[in-house]
């Protein structure tokens, strides 16, 4: 899709596809007054701008839109609308060594128990063990910093589907 498209698409279908990128109903709603957008460029830094203007439960809403890291099956099922980029995404995991996928489920279940959401990693280059020692290096975390980890991985994620929406 163009950004030219992107533009001139009903607002409805604007909002679905917006919501593709991050699965944060206010983003997506602080968004609209965006367009039409004049580039690229402006439309990353307005993205990056309005996610930072969002709520930590804007954020915690983003989140729950994404497969745990390794979880093939919700990939499948929950995000079919997004599951090419998000399998994409997670390509490197597909390569994984079976220790490697189940320390990720284990790493993921103390994850979510501890912060009370699952790990957010933008996974994009990245390997399943890369992955892994992240989230192992991330689990002493406080819950705030969490937070703040999580929605910094989530920006990315949302620019980078962006970029992927208008290639």
């Amino acid at each position: 899709m163009t950004l030219h498209e992107l533009n001139i698409l009903p607002k409805a279908q604007l909002k679905e596809e917006l919501f593709k990128c991050c699965g944060s109903t206010t983003w997506v709603e602080k968004m609209l007054p965006f367009f039409p957008a004049d580039d690229m460029v402006e439309l990353l830094n307005d993205a990056e701008d309005q996610w930072y203007a969002c709520s930590e439960a804007d954020w915690l809403e983003a989140f729950t839109h994404h497969p745990k890291i390794g979880d093939i099956e919700s990939l499948k099922k929950k995000f079919a609308s997004t599951a090419q980029w998000a399998g994409n995404e997670q390509g490197a995991v597909n390569a994984a060594s079976e220790q490697t996928l189940q320390a990720l489920a284990k790493g993921n279940e103390d994850y979510e128990k501890k912060f009370g959401f699952i790990f957010i990693v933008c996974a994009t280059g990245k390997s399943a063990d890369e992955m892994l020692a992240l989230l192992n290096a991330r689990l002493p975390n406080s819950r705030a910093e969490e937070i703040n980890n999580a929605m910094e991985e989530q920006n990315k994620i949302t620019l980078l589907r962006l970029q992927k929406l208008l290639s």
